[in-house]
């Protein structure tokens, strides 16, 4: 008892020596799913007594009246691309793969934009401000790590899911490719021989991405912070004090070696108490006696831009159900039909209609926010995933026994109904979900504990240059013993040359004298 109180006592004193600190956080990326998360760490800080300031190209869903919010969006024209690009993969199969490759094309107005805010003269006046902490929502923005170093703070990334190899290039983490799968891939470890074929080719992929979006970022970066004393891309890379990761490795997998300077807070945005629900929502969950049923397709994609004939599909199957349904629409004139059981809702507060006890099952898109809150709520899911991760979320999901995964495009009113019904009365989908929600809960800080202690030992030590693996600073030779490879195949090398070279000269004597006993005998 004595001991606990000890260390409560001195978390409490290490919170006190940091109070107050002025934090920029730079959220940029056009998700509200990312935002989300950003947001949750930043509400964390101003409750620890922190003054934090957010820029962001979007008006959070959820604010805390503390939080400075400065909202940069896009324009018209930007936002209309977005919109055309996100109905276009609402209509079509996607990968991972082919979403990341319209990342550097169709949907590069997302860069652009975030490269455009910082010429806004309400971005500008932050420079007038003295920051102590730039905390960075890192979406292929690197070339915003120049705003950390005009403002000579120490910055932290805060990454939405679990370490990709960007995040691991950035802390020097090690990608152990042999065993650990890559983003987007589900394999069951170990890996077998074609599955790490697999997950091989997938990293050279990622190497490719991760090569051409640099040249993009230095030259965006380049015209943006020009100077005679500025540092380069490469090296304000190199100078990140931490990365904050939304994954618990622990619970969720995979098994995988994590520096000090990468710290997961999965889950930071799942409230320690659901709030009030608004009331129409709160008593509609309440009357559903026999369960109700969630259905989201997140936050990126309008419902509007699903097929018609799917949407009715889906009207067909959900509207016969017993339970009732909470669906996520956002045009409340156009909707896809009238029942009973349906609640139409333009925006949903996730968090508390999945923390709610009578919420059964979850129809989800398979985002890594939406997958992280329903685990954590022990509630089962049926996946309909759309783009890039959200394949390899379901994936992982269905695996883990959590719920089923369908093909959004192909499915049909037979398959969704026996999906819904499978994992609605099959409890051995709620007892695996349960059973992961508890060891997701067990750890020794909370995800906002967690993120609040490290970015003030951030504060405390102005920066942790320590905490850095050696890797960073080492070239792709060092990093993986080439040179020592190669020293040790030249020796080896020279020594068979050597030893070939000796065994031809004993040989050629040992025949010379040969030859001598045969002449004298001739003579």
């Amino acid at each position: 008892m004595f001991a606990a109180r000890s260390v409560l006592l001195l978390l409490l004193g290490v919170l006190a020596s940091t109070q107050g600190a002025n934090i920029l956080g730079l959220f940029s990326s056009h998700s509200p799913s990312h935002l989300i998360i950003h947001m949750s760490v930043a509400k964390a800080l101003v409750e620890a007594g922190h003054n934090v300031t957010v820029v962001s190209m979007l008006k959070p869903k959820i604010m805390h009246k503390d939080i400075t919010l400065i909202v940069i969006p896009m324009n018209e024209e930007q936002e209309l691309i977005m919109e055309n690009q996100m109905a276009e993969m609402a209509g079509q199969k996607n990968s991972l793969i082919s979403t990341m490759n319209r990342l550097l094309t169709g949907m590069e107005v997302m860069i652009n934009a975030q490269a455009e805010l910082l010429h806004d003269p309400r971005f500008q006046r932050i420079y007038e401000t003295k920051f102590d902490l730039m905390i960075l929502g890192y979406f292929i923005n690197d070339f915003q790590l120049g705003v950390a170093h005009k403002l000579k703070v120490p910055v932290i990334i805060d990454w939405m899911s679990a370490p990709n190899p960007v995040v691991d290039m950035f802390m020097g983490n090690p990608s152990e490719i042999s065993y650990v799968p890559t983003t987007g891939s589900t394999f069951i470890q170990p890996m077998g021989f074609l599955a790490r074929i697999e997950n091989f080719a997938k990293k050279l992929f990622f190497q490719y991405f991760t090569t051409i979006s640099y040249f993009k970022l230095t030259r965006i970066y380049n015209e943006i912070f020009s100077g005679k004393d500025q540092p380069t891309l490469n090296e304000l890379r190199k100078n990140i004090s931490l990365t904050f990761v939304g994954s618990h490795l622990n619970s969720e997998g995979p098994i995988r070696p994590l520096v000090p300077g990468i710290v997961e807070i999965g889950g930071i945005q799942v409230k320690d108490k659901p709030d009030s629900l608004p009331k129409d929502i709160d008593q509609f969950l309440n009357k559903s006696k026999q369960g109700a049923v969630f259905f989201s397709l997140g936050s990126n994609i309008k419902s509007s831009a699903v097929k018609p004939e799917i949407v009715d599909t889906i009207f067909k199957v959900l509207s016969g159900l017993k339970q009732n349904v909470i669906w996520k629409w956002e045009d409340l004139q156009i909707t896809p039909g009238n029942s009973s059981n349906i609640l139409y809702k333009n925006w949903l507060p996730q968090d508390d209609i999945l923390a709610h006890p009578n919420t059964k099952l979850f129809i989800t898109h398979a985002g890594k926010g939406g997958i992280t809150e329903s685990q954590y709520h022990g509630v089962p899911m049926v996946a309909l995933p759309i783009f890039g991760d959200q394949l390899g979320n379901a994936d992982a999901m269905e695996k883990s026994g959590y719920g089923l995964a369908l093909d959004l495009l192909t499915i049909t009113e037979d398959s969704l109904r026996e999906a819904l019904h499978e994992v609605l009365t099959n409890k051995k989908y709620s007892q695996a979900i349960g059973k992961f929600s508890s060891l997701y809960r067990d750890r020794p800080l909370t995800a906002k504990q967690t993120a609040v202690y490290w970015t003030e030992y951030i504060l405390r030590h102005h920066g942790a240059p320590h905490l850095q693996s050696p890797a960073v600073h080492m070239n792709f030779i060092e990093l993986h013993n080439l040179d020592i490879y190669a020293l040790i195949s030249t020796i080896l090398v020279i020594f068979l040359l050597l030893a070939r070279f000796v065994a031809k000269s004993i040989i050629k004597k040992c025949r010379g004298k040969a030859k001598i006993p045969e002449k004298k005998k001739k003579e």
